[in-house]
């Protein structure tokens, strides 16, 4: 089982409260977990990565076991304790303004 951790917005639009947990077929990669969120929640499609292009959206990040994974590849498979369930695929919207 895969948990997913969505920032608030997100949960919100999914009507999920805390982490969501996934059944994730094959191997585990960034646009594994991504295609199995939006399966269970079709209303997220488009708000983390682009309709046309599948590219991860600007202002999102994603971390796993404390790195920032947002400029790995989408296909490289997802470290060891995200596979196992023991530490959580963070999405994250990151910050801007001044």
């Amino acid at each position: 089982m895969i948990r997913v951790v969505l920032p608030a917005h997100l949960r919100a639009l999914a009507r999920v409260d805390g982490e969501v947990e996934l059944q994730v077929p094959g191997e585990v990669t960034q646009c594994s977990v991504l295609d199995a969120l939006e399966v269970r929640f079709p209303m997220l499609r488009g708000t983390i990565r682009d309709h046309g292009t599948g590219r991860r959206r600007a202002f999102v990040r994603f971390f796993a076991c404390e790195q920032d994974l947002s400029h790995e590849p989408p296909d490289a498979p997802l470290p060891g304790p995200v596979v196992t369930g023991a530490e959580p695929f963070l999405v994250v919207g990151a910050m801007a303004g001044g």
